[in-house]
């Protein structure tokens, strides 16, 4: 986190500085977007492969998530309400903005966290964008074919 806390968050949205990604134009875009049934079931299918491959390569440890992701909770949640507070306010966003944000980073330190029984991977891909001043919000076909969509 200490990488994420170090740049500002947001600062190239809609900012067309990359070939790769479908890049929305405006907040009403991304928040549509990260809001969708499509890109909330594929970040909770992230998740949860995650944990089942943690599960498979190590169960003793796989025994902990709960535990870790509660105390990751307690830093990451403040985490996330820092670095999103002006842009809330000054685009007066959604909730659901700063939930989407928050799951974010909570799986990014759990991925973190159990990096060395399984590698980081989609949550750690989102890293990127937030510490390139974009918002990952989306994905335009059906995965893993297609390209993420960012603000």
């Amino acid at each position: 986190m200490q990488e994420l806390d170090a740049v500002e968050w947001f600062c190239n949205v809609g900012k067309k500085d990359s070939d790769y990604p479908l890049i929305l134009e405006t907040w009403d875009g991304a928040v549509e977007s990260c809001s969708s049934e499509g890109w909330e079931g594929l970040c909770q299918e992230a998740a949860n492969q995650y944990a089942s491959r943690l599960a498979e390569r190590n169960k003793d440890r796989f025994l902990y998530w709960n535990a870790i992701a509660k105390e990751v909770k307690k830093v990451a949640i403040p985490f996330v309400i820092k670095k999103t507070a002006k842009v809330v306010k000054d685009n007066n966003l959604p909730t659901i903005f700063v939930d989407i944000v928050q799951w974010d980073v909570l799986h990014l330190c759990l991925e973190a966290e159990f990096s060395d029984v399984y590698p980081p991977g989609f949550f750690a891909s989102q890293a990127y964008w937030y510490a390139k001043g974009h918002f990952p919000c989306g994905w335009d076909g059906n995965f893993p074919k297609g390209r993420l969509v960012i603000f």
